[in-house]
């Protein structure tokens, strides 16, 4: 009679283990789903907008939790000319500010003021159809990408100035590194993408 009793026991922890583990899974999947929809998300870069801060094919971290734009950020936006295709640029100017660009010597101003821009690849010669200056309106952003002769940002108007409700999330930091154009993966460049 004992040993039955000892056997039920085992059977019933055995249960109550399996239980527990299970219990523990289903935890751990259902935070991680509710972590990468509420909190953070994760994305690719495609193309060269944004060399040398980031480059094609690098898989980066994005969070829009208690976000406001400001000036270098790196975000994520949806417009309607790239359609359901989320595209990376940075913050240049937000709401009331004024911006203007000399396509000759490449330099971005500011409120007047010229911008100290380490992070571009490029002095920003490509014109597209902007005409400046151009104050931004409130609940908009004017972005650009660093790689400035490769991309398609707020100086053309099929993009122009972005409303803040199309912003996904603001870009933390390259979590893979992607190989780019010379097919090797630069692992130096895992980690926050501001300096």
């Amino acid at each position: 009679m004992d040993n039955i009793k000892k056997e039920q026991a085992a059977a019933k922890n055995s249960i109550m283990g399996l239980y527990d583990w299970l219990q523990c899974i289903v935890s751990a999947v259902i935070t991680g789903i509710l972590i990468f929809i509420f909190i953070v998300r994760i994305n690719g870069i495609n193309g060269p907008s944004m060399m040398q801060t980031l480059q094609n094919g690098d898989t980066v971290v994005l969070s829009n939790l208690f976000f406001t734009p400001k000036y270098k950020d790196i975000i994520f936006i949806k417009t309607d000319y790239f359609g359901d295709t989320p595209i990376v640029k940075r913050v240049i100017a937000t709401a009331g500010q004024i911006v203007d660009i000399d396509f000759v010597k490449g330099i971005v101003y500011v409120d007047g003021k010229q911008l100290q821009e380490p992070y571009v690849n490029t002095p920003t010669n490509r014109q597209e159809n902007f005409t400046g200056p151009v104050t931004v309106p409130e609940g908009q952003v004017f972005v650009m990408g660093d790689n400035r002769n490769e991309s398609n940002d707020s100086r053309d108007k099929n993009i122009g100035l972005v409303d803040t409700r199309n912003i996904i999330g603001k870009v933390y930091f390259v979590l893979i590194p992607g190989s780019g154009y010379n097919s090797k993966r630069d692992w130096s460049r895992f980690g926050s993408v501001y300096s």
